[in-house]
């Protein structure tokens, strides 16, 4: 039995987009709670919790597109050009917010204000494309002969606006937990008022989503409850669920560290139902992993570079976060 390299090439992008949501997203979820805290140096606090590891956490998004631009060439052509709109509204909102992040610490009090400006704007938007690609994509694409045969504007739907605001609320609730934990004192008590609220924004969205699809989709609603898919999504609405409640108990006993990592547990259950939804299609409703595919030879030739690579990011996100490790010091900062 020889090795199915389309799957091992799924699984890789999967788990690279996966790091990304997960990583990133608590950084630009501090963005989008910047405005909930006015204080200056609170502000300060909450740039500094990431300051150390934000430019490493980008590195999952660029391993998944080279790894979907290199395995799956057919599916990056179609998906670029049906969503370059919102592809290139996400990198620019991106950079700027890069930029800002770092020249907000360097402005003069006259000029800080617009790179917190600034900051925000990048986070919400970059999100909000995000948010706007997912729903876009579980939409579907029309393909003809091998290219992209719909309109520049197909990704525009109200599905796919609803998925932005959704992520905003995820990402929010991610930066908010990661804040919880890496902060005490003032700050930590003014972002545990924020997180019931979060969570309560976020499961109705997942909610709305999760009714939504299967009816906007009939495809996924055939994907959902034909067996042996059922059985595989069954525990996620369930899981979801408890783990919800378990959050917001911890919120309520002001624990520090179990937030966000229930909050981790809803985003990974999330991921799940997206996963369920389209396996195995790679562009949505119609072409599978196997039809969108490199030749076997270049999979290949790449898994070796992948297999040396992967372990090389992995070792040194975890030797950074390992490091900075433990709530921050006021008095400390990284720039």
């Amino acid at each position: 039995m020889g090795i199915d390299l389309p799957v091992i090439w799924f699984a890789i992008i999967v788990f690279a987009t996966l790091m990304y949501i997960v990583m990133d997203g608590f950084d630009l979820g501090i963005g989008i709670l910047f405005p909930m805290i006015r204080d200056p140096r609170q502000r300060d606090m909450m740039i500094n919790t990431v300051a150390p590891v934000w430019d490493g956490n980008e590195t999952w998004l660029v391993l998944g597109g080279a790894a979907l631009f290199g395995a799956f060439p057919l599916a990056y052509a179609v998906i670029i050009d049906a969503l370059a709109i919102p592809l290139t509204l996400m990198l620019f909102a991106l950079i700027f917010r890069g930029v800002a992040f770092e020249f907000r610490f360097k402005a003069t009090p006259h000029h800080r204000p617009f790179w917190d400006k600034s900051f925000i704007a990048g986070s919400v938007i970059a999100t909000f494309c995000q948010g706007m690609v997912v729903g876009a994509f579980l939409n579907g694409f029309p393909v003809a002969g091998r290219s992209f045969a719909g309109s520049a504007f197909g990704w525009l739907t109200p599905f796919s606006l609803f998925c932005g605001v959704g992520l905003v609320a995820a990402y929010a609730l991610l930066g908010c937990t990661w804040l919880i934990m890496k902060t005490g004192a003032g700050l930590q008590l003014a972002i545990f008022r924020l997180a019931v609220p979060l969570l309560v924004m976020l499961l109705l969205a997942i909610a709305a989503i999760s009714i939504w699809t299967p009816l906007a989709h009939p495809a996924i609603a055939r994907r959902w409850f034909a067996l042996p898919n059922l059985f595989y999504f069954l525990p996620v609405p369930v899981l979801v669920l408890l783990a919800g409640g378990w959050l917001y108990r911890s919120v309520r006993r002001r624990a520090d560290r179990a937030p966000f990592l229930l909050t981790l547990a809803l985003v990974f259950l999330g991921f799940t139902g997206l996963g369920i939804s389209i396996w195995p299609d790679i562009i949505p409703p119609a072409i599978d992993i196997r039809a969108a595919s490199a030749p076997a030879q270049s999979q290949g030739f790449m898994l070796v570079g992948a297999l040396l690579i992967i372990p090389i990011i992995l070792v040194y996100t975890f030797w950074s976060y390992f490091v900075f490790r433990g709530k921050i010091n006021p008095e400390e900062g990284y720039h």
